[in-house]
This record gives structure tokens, sequence and C-alpha cells, in this order.
């Protein structure tokens, strides 16, 4: 390119040269570093994971944008109040929106620090504990847990019969731990229906226990509703396993998650808990009235914020936040390791990463498997979706839901509070429209 000298002028100032394609360019980098000092890779003020442009982490910011359509839809339509959703790609937040309400009757907008129910996301933690003693050579994953729970030594088996005349049988071999991290111990949940055993979980009002030993010899009166390590039966096995931790650690459940997952990481809303001050955070669960519209319903499970109602449920019982959840989900897909801090081995992670359930064996769907602490994608052609084969996820029962992709180092989080679970089916389509924005 040829540059005109200046001229002078006859007032005698010089006239100022155009700016060259050479400087625009520059002033062009000087402006995408700016933008990138301020948003990508840094750790903005409140924000759970570091900040990037979905562009930048390789995801179409247009395309993106369905997956906002999807869940504002939800909320206009009245299928929900409210819902907070984030997307994490090669570990920076590269979106983060809320809708709606956290309480419609106080008109309390949803906030991206609101505090949720996650119910049985509670689960992950509970088996990332577990795995902790295992590595620490405090129990063993093929160890019979009447070794810790002795009050479960007389475990049987419904075999036919009714709630009021049961009639049982010895079990084949014992419950291990690993029964318990993928669901094959036989035991189940009061809330499901089809079996006399469900009628007698619900007698026994687990939830309402004083206490995890009070819970367990309760659990002790009741039957297994399989033989243990024949079938997939999603039950209170992490509730089981929270007792066990309590007994071989040596300290309260509470206090083990707390010193050794939830404070290591920094996850500074997530408690079995909500202290006085938090409270007006936790967002209201919704369903729908018999006039089909949305209102406050009542917690299920025993789930209370304030402190001093019900048990630590290791299977249900944790509040939490999403940029929490994100932190914690994020530390799994970078084997076990989160800003310096190991919670996990990363071969250990591995393991628990493989489908545990035996051959002939799924969880809910052929497709789906169980390793130790969720469920796992099998087979993309049988799921009839596009997420990654290995992709582990799982959700709870006030419509929360996380996933974690190691091949595309993504992780997908939207948080609802709605009874029934996923009413809408919101979560497969949640999916679906991250995946398909991805370049």
């Amino acid at each position: 390119m040829v540059i005109a000298p200046r001229q002078t002028p006859s007032n005698g100032r010089p006239i100022p040269a155009l700016p060259t394609e050479h400087s625009l360019t520059m002033k062009l980098c000087l402006t995408i570093l700016l933008i990138d000092a301020l948003a990508i890779g840094a750790l903005r003020a409140g924000s759970p994971l570091p900040v990037s442009s979905a562009e930048r982490q390789g995801i179409d910011r247009v395309r993106l944008e369905r997956m906002h359509t999807l869940i504002s839809d939800h909320i206009s339509q009245g299928k929900h109040a409210g819902a907070v959703a984030m997307v994490v790609r090669n570990g920076h937040i590269v979106d983060w929106h809320t809708w709606g309400k956290a309480n419609l009757a106080t008109g309390e907008p949803m906030r991206k620090d609101s505090i949720f129910r996650i119910y049985s996301m509670t689960k992950v933690l509970t088996a990332v504990a577990t795995l902790q003693l295992f590595e620490a050579n405090k129990l063993q994953l093929h160890q019979p847990i009447t070794d810790i729970l002795p009050e479960l030594k007389g475990l049987k088996v419904f075999a036919r019969g009714t709630a009021d005349a049961p009639e049982l049988v010895d079990i084949k071999t014992p419950i291990t731990i690993r029964m318990l991290l993928n669901h094959t111990a036989g035991f189940t949940y009061d809330f499901f229906s089809g079996s006399p055993v469900h009628d007698l979980y619900k007698r026994q009002d687990l939830w309402n226990s004083a206490s995890l030993d009070e819970f367990i010899g309760r659990v002790a009166k009741l039957p297994l509703i399989s033989h243990p390590g024949e079938t997939f039966q999603y039950g209170i096995n992490n509730d089981v396993l929270g007792l066990i931790i309590q007994r071989v650690s040596g300290m309260s459940f509470e206090e083990y998650v707390s010193r050794n997952i939830t404070g290591p990481l920094r996850m500074t809303d997530t408690s079995f808990d909500v202290p006085a001050g938090k409270l007006g955070r936790v967002a209201t669960i919704h369903g729908l009235n018999p006039a089909g519209k949305l209102a406050p319903t009542e917690p299920i499970l025993g789930a209370y914020a304030e402190p001093g109602q019900g048990i630590a449920a290791g299977g249900a019982g944790l509040f939490s936040t999403i940029g929490d959840y994100a932190r914690f989900a994020q530390c799994l897909l970078n084997g076990g390791l989160l800003d310096g801090t190991r919670i996990l081995g990363r071969k250990t992670l591995e393991l628990a990463l493989q489908n545990s359930l035996q051959k002939g064996v799924s969880a809910f769907a052929p497709s789906e498997g169980w390793g130790l602490i969720s469920a796992l994608r099998l087979d993309m052609a049988g799921a009839l979706e596009p997420a990654s084969e290995g992709m582990f996820y799982w959700s709870g029962a006030a419509t929360t839901h996380f996933f974690v992709d190691p091949k595309e180092k993504l992780v997908g989080l939207v948080f609802c509070q709605h009874i029934p679970f996923d009413q809408h089916r919101l979560f497969t389509r949640f999916r679906t429209s991250i995946y398909q924005a991805l370049k």
C-alpha cells in the first residue's frame, strides 16, 4: 500500500494521516485482547468458574439460542415457574441465564445464586465420598455391608404375598458396597408403586427418622424387592451409604462431606441444611394444582431447609446452587481435580465411570448403564440423542439435572423446582439444544 505524504495546509497544521491497514489491524487486536482480559479466562466476581465466550470455546452462539428459547417457552407456557441454566466448555462458563420466578406467590425472581433442593444429585457426592474412603483403604468395594451395618444381617427378600402377609426368602448373596453404588442391592423407594414392598416402605416413614442410626433400624425391618446383585433397582442405596461413611470415617456424614468435598471445592452454598441468612434464596417447589395452574407445593422426602429436621440423606438431602454444582461437575470432568485441589484419584474416577452393571442389565433404558457414581450413556444410536457415549449424568426429583461429556469437555446444568419430576420432558431437549450448537 502506498501512503501519501502528509501535506501542510495554509494554516500551517499538518493534515492527519488516514489510518493504515496495519494500524486498524493493531487496534482490532488490542480491542480483542482487552475483551479477553476482561472476560475470557478471567474469574469474574461471583463466577464459580472462569468465563469465556461461546464462540471462543467452539459453540455457535446463535444456535445456542435454541436452548434459551426452549426454557423461555417452558416458563411462558406455565410449565415451570423459573429456571437457571449453565453451559461450561473447556472449563469455562460460556452461558449462564435465569428465567422466571423462584416463588410465584411472592414474585421473587429466579437468581443465579438461588438455592435448590437437588435431591438425587446428592447421590453423586455420596458416591464420591464412598470412593474416597475406598482410596484410603477404609472400606472395600466387594466388602459386605454388614461388616459395618450389623443391623442389616437379617435382611430377606420379598417373594410373594401382600404387605400385610408377605412371604420372604433368604438372600442368595450378601449385599456389598459396590451393589449400593450401582443400585443392585435390592433396596427400593417408597414413592414407587407396583409391589407390596413399596407399601411396606411407606409404612416405615424412613424420612422422618431422628438420625441415620434410626433410619437404618427402620430399613432393617423391610424386605428387599429383589436378590442382591441380580437387577437394577433404584432406591435408598446412597442413604445407606451415608451411615457407612459416618461409621467408617468417625465423623458425622454431614461433616465428612463438608470437610472432604464441598469445603475443598469451595461449594459455599452446598449443605444438608440452609443457614438462616440464606433461607431467602431457597427456590420454592411448584407443581400444577387441581385447576392445572402452577402453585407452590410441599417438598418431598423430608428435604427440610431448616436445621434440626429430617436426616442427612445421602440420596436426596443436599441443597445447592447451580454454580456450586458446576464446580463439582467440572472437578469430575478434570479427573477429580479443580483449582489445584484433588478430591479423588484419576484412576479411581476412571473406574467409577465404567459401566458396572452385568450383561443384560440396564439402568432405566437399554442405552443407559450405571457406573459407581451416576448413569452413563452407552449407546448413542439407541438413545436417539447426539450425546457422546461415555457421557454421565443424573437428576433430582424436583427437576434439576446435570450432564458431563468427557469427549467434548462439556458440562450442562439446568435447575428448576418442579414436581412431578421432569414432567414436561425438559432434560433430553436441553441436552440436544446444547449438542446441536457445538462447532
